[in-house]
């Protein structure tokens, strides 16, 4: 006979917080966002911990190496997406392994033949004011000299004008040597008075630019997520399917943690991956997994070696699993039963395993209840699909900008693996949409405002770290009519551009 569970299945927009004491201590500089990410064991430190509580989903259509390394210089990590050949996979996380905070590499070169109009297509092209000019025209090459906009006037110089009549040649240039500390580089910069300091190797060849607007940034950015090598922190998605071949390589292109990406995770084909991980590479080699919904699920993963387990199945924005398979569950339920596996499994045990909330995330506040609910992180899709630094295209739609996004279980992805159920190599059916999300421009400038809300959010519930949180919390069921009453309501509301 089938097990029924009688208890209704509830999402985040059905709960509110209830505040707490708000004692002297609780504002929002004092608040630490601070979580594990991987498993440890009580009274010691998880060996990876995020500085905020997020990270990207394994998706095309969100997590390349430009949002993993904007997220991890702002504290959170990416999980580079699984649905491309392992090389190119590689590729990514090496960018972000190799980016300097403060060190650019020039992706606006040209060589001294080049001409005006060369300059100020690239110019359009890139949006950057400074050009390298090297031998090949290459970001390694020899460098010869720079251009930027002080060096041509368009109003009077002939667009053929070749680029080595008007750069500023190498033997005028003030350069740093590799090597050099950011610390030094900047110093150099303030006290030449100069915009960009270019850095080349014993050759002469350029290998980077540090810029002076760059300095203020690099002091914005104090919250990065390092490894110990002090280089980004970034993670990669991996299947069931091809592990044998792509985990080696993820690891030897310097990942520092492995997801895996499935719809469904409860699952023996997982269970084989994350023992074959730990076998072949050891415990410090860090293997989340997922998505389970229940404590069999959590207990199945954790028991195969699972260093953290993400929760959630067809709550995501882009997500057709519910309706089109009937498999799943409301995300907040889902949770708060992982939660209470998760704390019996503690004391039993004495080892913690963080919990990923993967789905579910409509508005900022539901962030806050999914951490209260016992999440230690979110992973999320739609919210980092529409800033700047995602994969996609911006497009102008009526009046409005957008960005693409799209499911992996989408016809467009075509990541059957994710959805792999064994057999024939195929994707039988759609599990996820292609759709759009509106575009909110830079993360930083929208990332910065949801987690002064969480802390907002945090301190009205007397809390100052997400610990405190889900120790504390107290939270209510709410009515229909009470999410109506939440809002704006019985009065005309101004038009916005008012």
């Amino acid at each position: 006979m089938a097990q029924y569970f009688n208890d209704v299945s509830r999402t985040f927009n059905e709960y509110l917080l209830i505040p707490g004491l708000t004692d002297k201590n609780c504002f929002p500089a004092n608040v630490s966002l601070k979580v594990p990410l991987v498993k440890f064991k009580k009274g010691e430190i998880s060996d990876i911990e995020l500085n905020i509580p997020a990270v990207s989903a394994i998706m095309q259509s969100v997590s390349d190496h430009n949002l993993a390394i904007a997220l991890a210089r702002n504290g959170g990590l990416s999980f580079i997406f699984g649905s491309q050949s392992v090389q190119s996979q590689c590729d990514m996380v090496q960018r972000v392994k190799k980016f300097k905070a403060g060190f650019v590499v020039s992706d606006s070169n040209l060589t001294p033949n080049s001409c005006l109009a060369d300059v100020l297509d690239l110019v359009k092209k890139t949006g950057h004011s400074t050009v390298g000019i090297t031998d090949n025209g290459k970001s390694n090459g020899k460098l010869l000299g720079i251009v930027t906009s002080r060096d041509y006037r368009i109003s009077k110089d002939p667009m053929d004008k070749q680029v080595k009549e008007f750069m500023t040649p190498f033997s005028k240039l003030i350069v740093g040597k590799l090597g050099i500390s950011l610390n030094t580089a900047n110093d150099t910069v303030w006290e030449h008075k100069l915009n960009c300091l270019p850095i080349i190797d014993d050759q002469q060849n350029l290998q980077y630019f540090v810029f002076r607007k760059d300095y203020d940034d690099h002091q914005e950015n104090l919250n990065e997520l390092l490894d110990n090598n002090k280089k980004l922190c970034v993670g990669a998605g991996i299947n069931s399917r091809d592990y044998k071949e792509r985990v080696p390589a993820l690891i030897e292109a310097g990942a520092d943690v492995l997801c895996l990406d499935s719809s469904d995770g409860f699952s023996e084909w997982q269970a084989e991956t994350i023992r074959y991980v730990k076998e072949n590479f050891g415990s410090n080699t860090k293997i989340g997994a997922g998505n389970v919904v229940d404590k069999e699920g959590f207990l199945y993963l954790v028991n195969a070696g699972a260093d953290f387990v993400k929760i959630g199945i067809g709550g995501g924005s882009i997500c057709i699993t519910r309706e089109v398979k009937g498999i799943g569950r409301g995300q907040a339920t889902a949770l708060i039963e992982v939660a209470q596996a998760r704390k019996d499994y503690l004391n039993e045990t004495g080892i913690y395993i963080p919990i990923c909330s993967d789905g579910g995330i409509v508005y900022d506040y539901h962030m806050v209840l999914a951490l209260a609910m016992g999440a230690d992180f979110l992973m999320m899709g739609r919210y980092f699909a529409r800033f700047d630094e995602s994969p996609t295209k911006r497009l102008k739609i009526g009046n409005s900008y957008v960005k693409e996004y799209w499911g992996e279980g989408s016809n467009r992805a075509r990541n059957w693996q994710r959805y792999d159920m064994g057999g024939n190599e195929t994707m039988k059916f759609e599990e996820g949409v292609d759709s759009y999300v509106p575009y909110a421009g830079k993360l930083k400038d929208n990332l910065d405002v949801t987690l002064d809300k969480i802390k907002s959010t945090m301190c009205s519930c007397g809390v100052i770290s997400i610990p405190q949180l889900q120790e504390n919390a107290r939270i209510t069921l709410v009515s229909s009519t009470s999410i109506i009453e939440g809002g704006a309501h019985d009065v005309i509301l101004k038009e916005a551009n008012n």
